[in-house]
């Protein structure tokens, strides 16, 4: 066998680690919310560096700004920073992408006419970066012919990207679209942008969370899953570019964006959900804690506590993850194993038993991660041997990790590695 400790999850592990964001705050009565976004942005590691126009340093001081993003604030074209030659061209060059947010009618105007009078309009003009746009504005603003000629025009060229708003009470006290896109999606936009779209055009199905085997109205068999590992893989894959499904057992998470998600209760609802899709899947991630065994008869009414114990036969369940290996045709597989002991050998011994492309372990309590936790650790083992221990990292950083050695084989997979 060959072993590989990895010291950190691999290079998309966090699409915003280390990366470096330029954010553009203009003036609209949302700049405030810019504030929030740069605080989501520093937590999961990117490296923000804010630029306002004046009309937004009448709103919020730059002082807010920059105690949050840790850098100076960037507010006028003819002022030169240490380090930086040239302000209006460096900033842009060195991004790896632009936010702008709030995106006012004024600034969307004036890139979509090739403007560059101000800094921000400059640096977006003196760069390549990718462009994410976040308009907020007046409700009659964001219906106006011209504007949405300008968004048009620009989200007619690849580079620019845009989060529509949404729509509520506005601070006119009007209702209607115009109010800034949630901080989250403007969150998820950005990881997308930032993340390989390795997976595009891929259709990946993912199995999540428990399964409730009941053996009368209010009771049933199951476990401790919370379905995050799930959730954070289905994400991860639809970030990269993939149409993902998600078939998921009672949980309490909210669905991830863009993902269609197919709730079931039981593992024999849960095994006719996969089988449905699983001809026209590329990628099958069987990641849900699926029941070994179900009650063998359901009560239709609670059973009530008497004296004395009771008896609850149960049956076995169907092995979703074993037939799947079984046929002869069948995607791209990754099963998941949770183990209380000897991860490594149980790990390599389902896998060849259940006949799937990867099997990834992982140690469940004892603060290494697993169920209802955020963090998880483990090894994935493939057909050739060779196994990968993971450090304990959070779950959305490990989803990634992992895509990012599915992904290749994916890739390069030849009709007679599914045999």
């Amino acid at each position: 066998m060959n072993d590989t400790q990895l010291s950190s999850p691999g290079a998309t592990a966090a699409p915003l680690e280390d990366r470096r964001v330029l954010l553009g705050v203009c003036g609209g009565i949302a700049a405030y919310k810019s504030a929030e976004l740069t605080r989501a942005l520093v937590r999961e590691g990117a490296r923000v560096q804010v630029v306002m126009t004046e009309a937004a340093t009448r709103l919020v001081q730059p002082l807010t700004f920059e105690v949050l993003s840790t850098r100076p604030v960037a507010c006028d074209m003819w002022q030169t920073a240490p380090g930086t030659r040239i302000q209006h061209t460096d900033h842009g060059r060195q991004s790896d992408l632009i936010i702008i947010a709030p995106a006012t009618a004024n600034t969307i105007g004036r890139i979509a006419g090739g403007l560059a009078d101000n800094l921000l309009t400059s640096l977006v003009m003196a760069s390549r970066t990718p462009v994410l746009l976040a308009p907020a504005m007046n409700v009659e603003m964001w219906s106006n012919p011209l504007v949405q000629e300008n968004l048009a025009r620009l989200t007619n060229l690849a580079r620019y990207h845009v989060v529509p708003p949404e729509s509520g009470e506005l601070a006119c006290g009007v209702d209607g679209a115009g109010r800034l896109a949630p901080i989250d999606q403007i969150m998820d936009d950005a990881r997308r942008l930032l993340s390989p779209q390795d997976l595009a055009g891929r259709f990946v199905l993912v199995t999540a969370g428990p399964t409730y085997e009941p053996f009368d109205p209010v009771r049933f068999v199951g476990n401790h899953s919370t379905g995050l590992m799930g959730y954070a893989l289905a994400a991860a894959a639809q970030l990269r570019g993939a149409r993902v499904v998600l078939i998921s057992g009672p949980t309490a998470l909210n669905p991830p964006r863009g993902v269609e998600v197919v709730s079931v209760t039981t593992a024999i609802e849960m095994r006719a959900e996969v089988m449905t899709r699983l001809a026209e899947a590329d990628m099958l991630a069987m990641v849900a804690a699926v029941s070994d065994y179900r009650p063998t008869a359901r009560a239709t009414a609670k059973i009530h506590k008497t004296s004395g114990d009771k008896e609850i036969r149960l049956a076995l369940n169907p092995d979703i993850l074993a037939e799947v290996g079984s046929l002869e045709t069948r995607p791209l597989t990754l099963g998941f194993a949770a183990e209380t002991e000897d991860v490594v050998a149980a790990a390599h011994r389902k896998r060849a038993a259940k006949n799937v492309d990867f099997l990834f372990g992982n140690l469940v309590g004892g603060g290494r991660g697993g169920f209802a936790c955020r963090k998880n650790s483990g090894v994935l083992v493939d057909r050739s041997g060779t196994q990968e221990s993971f450090p304990l990292v959070d779950k959305a950083e490990l989803a990634h990790a992992l895509l990012d050695r599915l992904a290749p084989r994916l890739a390069t997979r030849t009709p007679e590695e599914v045999t």
